[in-house]
């Protein structure tokens, strides 16, 4: 069923469907009732002759110049095709639909004066798969993301490069093909296209998406790496973190314990150790903070997928044009800081508690590098580098983008907010955590066969099953593979988000 879009409600799991289940789109009757009542008080606007920033005057530094009326439809074009001045790789498909979707979206409240026909232009370009080349360098994510939704914008008008059916092409062949016709704006609309925060808000939110699944399937790994140390379910007791208080500790505790429910590796004490190391015991209070984190970044996107972002805001019923800041990113600059920082530790921990299990000397009786045969096999050995480098990385790519700023258009855009740099760098953490949470789930696999080996004690059932799918990809190593096989088959599950509904279909719903 398609998603049906009025720019109030559209929620992240309809992004998700959209941006990468292709699901269909159509703006509501109220949406349309909305764009229309808007885009008529600006025709009437425009008829008086007033001076509306934007509509009959030019942009930033230039908006105390007049624009008469004949120029207004030169002013659009030039505005978008000056503006279009992103650099390097394109944005990923994904990100893309993202971002159309939630510029409609937006568009769709009734506060920004264009007309509807030019809404569903773009709704058709998205809904046929026509994809504009975006690069993913150029905002400063302050008047919006000017220059990558410029680049959106250019195919509109038969401009630009964009990909169709999985073809680079111009963008006007890529509207022939798709039978759309380019379009030609009028007063107000490509500010309104161009004029807000969807190049970082559709990549943060695509993070968000990841970075839910991600707190779940950390709890799975730690859960599977707590049975290869042979660790104390003791310290997940809930009444230890019923007196701290967090949410997220609590839901990650709970978590641990009903992965761990009928293991008889992980037990409640074990006999020769009084507590474990701090990458197990602590993964309550660990991986806690960053759901609460993770919790605040989702709340703020959702609150910003369904926000009037562009410049001026229209008011029919107040009969006011108001030109503010909503197209600033300063709320999804720090939010996607806070996630990237969040989503960093999942990762930094993880690669310790794999440390744990390929060091001879913290694993509790497993083997020297998860190998049997040490010396000719190196077994998991620079499995643990490439973690640990990934989490290096991270450290750089967390440093927060949103504590800079640099002045713009001669100084009368003179703070910014780094919103999308902040995005780009925290899809990059995303990327590197679901990676180094497959190494660890890798070398679970591999320790909790070796114990299987010893006859040590039995998996939990939901922890099992995990195992279990993780071995129809992998295969246990009595010696050397080609070990990036293995590693890359884990992160696939992970960025396939089947790691926890494999667990879930055993021991229930995790928090």
């Amino acid at each position: 069923m398609a998603v049906t879009i009025d720019g109030k409600s559209l929620t992240l799991e309809q992004v998700a469907l959209v941006a990468r289940g292709y699901e269909k789109v159509v703006l509501s009757d109220s949406a349309k009732a909305a764009v229309n009542k808007a885009r008529a008080y600006v025709e009437k606007k425009l008829s008086e002759g007033a001076v509306i920033y934007g509509l009959t005057t030019g942009f930033g530094k230039f908006s105390d110049t007049f624009i008469p009326a004949d120029e207004t439809a030169q002013l659009q074009r030039n505005l978008i095709i000056s503006h279009s001045c992103g650099m390097g790789d394109p944005l990923p498909t994904e990100a893309v639909r993202a971002a159309m979707l939630l510029r409609c979206n937006a568009l769709s409240r009734g506060h920004s004066g264009i007309r509807l026909s030019t809404i569903e232009t773009l709704l058709n370009m998205l809904n046929a798969g026509v994809h504009p080349i975006i690069p993913e360098k150029g905002s400063l994510g302050a008047s919006g993301d000017l220059a990558p939704l410029s680049h959106m914008v250019l195919v509109m008008l038969g401009e630009g490069e964009a990909e169709y059916r999985g073809v680079r092409m111009s963008g006007r062949e890529a509207m022939e093909k798709a039978g759309i016709p380019v379009i030609e704006l009028a007063a107000k609309e490509g500010l309104a296209l161009i004029n807000g925060t969807q190049i970082m808000t559709a990549i943060g939110s695509l993070c968000v998406i990841d970075a839910l699944d991600l707190m779940k399937t950390a709890d799975i790994a730690a859960a599977l790496t707590c049975e290869a140390q042979l660790g104390i379910k003791a310290a997940f007791d809930h009444k230890v973190h019923d007196v701290r208080g967090h949410q997220g500790q609590k839901d990650a505790a709970e978590n641990l314990l009903k992965l761990l429910e009928g293991s008889t590796l992980a037990l409640r004490t074990q006999p020769n150790k009084v507590q474990d190391a701090y990458v197990i015991r602590c993964v309550p209070q660990i991986h806690g903070a960053s759901r609460d984190a993770i919790a605040y970044v989702k709340a703020a996107v959702e609150r910003e997928i369904n926000a009037v972002t562009d410049n001026p805001i229209i008011f029919p019923d107040e009969d006011e044009v108001i030109s503010g800041g909503n197209f600033h990113g300063q709320p999804m600059a720090l939010a996607f800081d806070f996630l990237g920082i969040a989503v960093s530790e999942l990762a930094n921990v993880s690669e310790r508690r794999t440390e744990r299990m390929v060091n001879p000397a913290l694993s509790f009786g497993l083997p020297a590098f998860l190998t049997k045969h040490g010396g000719v096999n190196s077994g998991f050995m620079i499995a643990q580098y490439s973690a640990a480098s990934m989490v290096s990385e991270n450290k750089v790519y967390a440093h927060p983008a949103s504590v800079d700023s640099i002045p713009s258009s001669a100084n009368q855009e003179d703070h910014v907010s780094m919103g999308t740099t902040a995005a780009r760098k925290c899809r990059m953490i995303v990327d590197n955590a679901q990676k180094v949470l497959g190494i660890e789930l890798t070398a679970a696999h591999q320790a909790l066969w070796l114990r299987s080996e010893e006859g040590r004690g039995e998996m939990a059932p939901a922890t099992k099953a995990v195992y279990d799918l993780l071995g129809t990809k992998i295969a246990p190593i009595e010696t050397d593979v080609v070990m990036y096989t293995n590693l890359k088959a884990a992160d696939e599950l992970i960025k396939a988000h089947a790691i926890v509904p494999a667990a879930e279909a055993v021991c229930g719903a995790l928090k």
